[in-house]
């Protein structure tokens, strides 16, 4: 066990990892190639839609695919433009030309136009454009398969289309097609981004580090750690169904946070070559010191991605456990791959020209000025750092996390164009459609006189609500008073199937909302008829309704979030705060910890409000307006993870300023933690703050606003909080920062009236 000139005895972990440094790079390589394989599918097998565990709307599809026998349970939209009016001799028969040949496709249950029924909903308003319902139902049960069949379908037949009609175009939407072009268009912006972000992130680390070899370590450590966590998280999928926002934040994550851990301990490793150390011993004490800082930053990075396992939603359960393996992963490349590499690579890492030099074991002599600064005027340095802080954080209070308004889509998709279809057509709430289950007591049946009036009287009611456009059931498609056998013969059996449940139990309403509404008004559509009292409306007692669709799985998404995230918060807080004190053995230094990581939070939130919710801005990222709202889910993700990123930098910081008190006074600690440690952290920002930026330039709205929100709060975080705000709250408190655990050294000032400052007052 080797012993470094501070007479630090390195642990046997570390020398282990040294010594068997062959081993540990094959072990490594080997996890690469084993993953890479399995990261390469990822796209194709994660989930796109947003699904709440024991959510309404998740029971109402579960109901209708399991007790209703209707071809259109799932379905998606076609939308037919630029063809003469389906009401038209011509345009009827251009129409059912297409639906012979989309009959013809697998998978295909049914397909419902004008042609077939002569219903308005299913023509654009004065004839303009038509719409296909089509029913899907592949063998296999996937859904996303379905699309290319689809597609490829409707793209054969526009030649013959527009050799008569130049205008015609054939567009799917609906909820299938959406999440099937949001999964390619996902791929297709991770792999833009990683281009982008790439390229600049080694010129930093070049600059940074001067060492090519050095440079590229950090990156290679990034990009490995990311391999390894998506192909892990594809095995975990296969157990515990996972969501696409997994493969945008593990890339996003991934890469900043393996390249901040690699950063520590690669800086530390040269810290000792300077000092004399063999690379061996370097590369053990790096392993020892940087390992230790690291474990516990990312136990506590680790800790918001666990909250997230907390909501019922699998989005954002997706991302904490794409999150706990991404951290795990980056932790353990750093602690072991790259010392064992490094100890290798030896003095090939340091710059090819330095001056040696231990003035500050490691630190620089800006940094050095800039600490003395902190500390002689704590409370100066805390006027001018914070009141910019407070004044960003307070548009925080505005905060609406709400559905965007607008077309917020990616418009490059053919989906989202088909929405776009729709709205011209004023047809956009067929794509909304709410499905509203009755479900009838014992002793009623929905084909009987008491179950008929019951389901009349709840379509009749829905149809009187001004939101909406139309309410249907079976009831009120046929003219029936009563349900008398002979006269349901003359009812189609599909009709009778989609409409009422097999045993009798339960009947559908089918409600298209207005075309006007927006997502938030859907949602508080859902909420009012979730709150009726179908008993009393009905006068049958025993009724309830129960209310599906996709404006339903949104209210649902929202509703969760909101139940849930005092419970996130608390629990982050908490366990950031219990994490801390027993590294620190301290009680300030994890309050004033997570007081400032809600600073640089509320910070992020008030530049998301002004640029993206208000708009200030928000064309210089591509938007053409502001918002309104930013999303409900983006809230709770912002404050899991920059709380943990946060912490990164506090401690990186506070961990050598507590190592540094076993041998100085506490104002020479402080000042030699911000000397050895802020080159790092803002080397470790700068190129976080890239890989954010590079994730803004996409066309994921969602996406968009994540990569501002984390960019600006590392921004925030890794300057003005913890290298100003941080350190000069920890020079007023003193040697309280440490109670009760740490007594610091002996011979401090308050001893011996003097610090530990050489004679030309620089740190010795």
């Amino acid at each position: 066990m080797g012993i470094l000139a501070t007479g630090v005895d390195v642990s046997g972990f570390s020398s282990f990892v040294v010594r068997r440094r062959a081993l540990v790079v094959l072990g490594w390589l080997v996890a690469v190639a084993l993953t890479t394989p399995l990261a390469a599918r990822l796209e194709h097998e994660l989930d796109v839609r947003a699904v709440v565990r024991g959510g309404e709307s998740a029971r109402v599809e579960s109901v209708l695919a399991e007790r209703f026998g209707s071809p259109f349970a799932r379905f998606a939209v076609l939308v037919v433009t630029g063809l003469p009016a389906a009401t038209t001799d011509e345009g009827a028969s251009a129409l059912r030309s297409i639906l012979s040949e989309i009959k013809r496709t697998a998978g295909v249950s049914g397909v419902l136009s004008h042609a077939d029924a002569r219903d308005a909903m299913l023509v654009g308003e004065g004839g303009n454009g038509s719409i296909v319902i089509t029913g899907l139902d592949p063998a296999d049960g996937r859904l996303d398969d379905m699309l290319p069949l689809l597609r490829g379908t409707t793209e054969a037949l526009l030649p013959a289309l527009r050799a008569r009609w130049p205008a015609a175009a054939l567009r799917w939407t609906g909820e299938t097609p959406i999440n099937f072009d949001l999964r390619q268009t996902s791929a297709a912006e991770v792999s833009r981004a990683e281009k982008r972000v790439l390229p600049v992130t080694l010129l930093l680390l070049l600059v940074g580090f001067g060492s090519l070899l050095a440079a590229a370590l950090p990156l290679i450590a990034g990009i490995a750690g990311i391999t390894i966590t998506l192909g892990l998280a594809v095995i975990v999928n296969r157990a515990f169904p996972l969501s696409l926002l997994l493969q945008n934040t593990v890339t996003m994550i991934g890469l900043g946070l393996g390249i901040d851990y690699a950063l520590l301990t690669l800086s530390r490793f040269r810290e000792n070559l300077d000092e004399g150390a063999t690379p061996a011993d370097a590369a053990r004490a790096a392993a020892d010191h940087a390992g230790t800082t690291i474990a516990l930053s990312g136990t506590v990075v680790a800790i918001g991605f666990a909250a997230l396992l907390l909501v019922p939603l699998n989005e954002l359960a997706s991302v904490g456990v794409g999150g706990l393996i991404v951290v795990g992963t980056s932790v353990a490349i750093a602690t072991t791959l790259l010392p064992a590499v490094l100890s290798g690579l030896g003095t090939r890492v340091q710059r090819r020209a330095r001056a040696h030099t231990t003035r500050a074991a490691g630190g620089s002599d800006g940094w050095t000025r800039w600490g003395l600064l902190v500390v002689r005027h704590p409370w100066l340095t805390l006027l001018l750092a914070a009141t910019p802080l407070v004044l960003l954080s307070l548009p925080a209070l505005r905060l609406n996390p709400a559905l965007p308004r607008g077309d917020w889509l990616p418009r490059r998709m053919e989906s989202s164009q088909a929405l776009r279809d729709l709205a011209s057509m004023q047809r956009g709430g067929v794509v909304n459609v709410l499905h509203v289950i009755v479900q009838l007591p014992d002793g009623v049946r929905a084909l009987e006189p008491a179950g008929w009036e019951a389901l009349r009287t709840v379509t009749q009611e829905l149809a009187r609500d001004p939101r909406v456009a139309r309410a249907q059931s079976l009831p009120t498609m046929v003219p029936f008073l009563r349900p008398a056998p002979s006269l349901l013969a003359l009812v189609p059996a599909s009709a009778r199937q989609a409409s009422i449940a097999a045993d009798g139990r339960a009947g559908v309403v089918e409600v298209v909302p207005n075309d006007s509404l927006d997502m938030n008004s859907l949602s508080a559509l859902v909420r009012d008829v979730r709150r009726w009292d179908a008993a009393a409306i009905t006068s049958v007692p025993g009724v309830t309704l129960i209310v599906g669709g996709l404006p339903a799985a949104n209210a649902d998404y929202v509703d969760v979030i909101a139940d849930r995230v005092v419970l996130v918060g608390s629990v982050v807080m908490l366990f950031t705060f219990l994490s801390l004190a027993i590294a620190f053995r301290s009680v300030l230094v994890p309050l004033k910890a997570i007081l400032l990581n809600l600073l640089s939070v509320s910070s992020a939130f008030g530049a998301v409000v002004l640029v993206f919710q208000e708009g200030h801005g928000a064309s210089l990222l591509g938007l053409s307006g502001p918002l309104g709202g930013v999303f409900p889910g983006v809230p709770i993700l912002v404050f899991c993870v920059v709380f943990g990123l946060s912490m990164d930098y506090e401690v990186f910081l506070v961990s050598r300023i507590a190592e540094a008190r076993e041998r100085m006074d506490e104002q020479s600690a402080i000042v030699y933690g911000l000397a050895t440690t802020g080159r790092v952290i803002t080397s470790a920002a700068t190129i976080m703050i890239a890989v954010f930026a590079a994730f803004m330039l996409g066309d994921f709205v969602m996406t968009k606003i994540l990569g501002f929100a984390l960019a600006i709060a590392v921004l925030v975080d890794a300057t003005v909080v913890r290298l100003a705000i941080g350190p000069a709250l920890l020079q007023l408190a003193g040697r309280w920062n440490w109670w009760p655990g740490r007594s610091g050294h002996p011979d401090g000032p308050t001893t011996r009236g003097q610090s530990a400052r050489g004679e030309d007052g620089t740190l010795a």
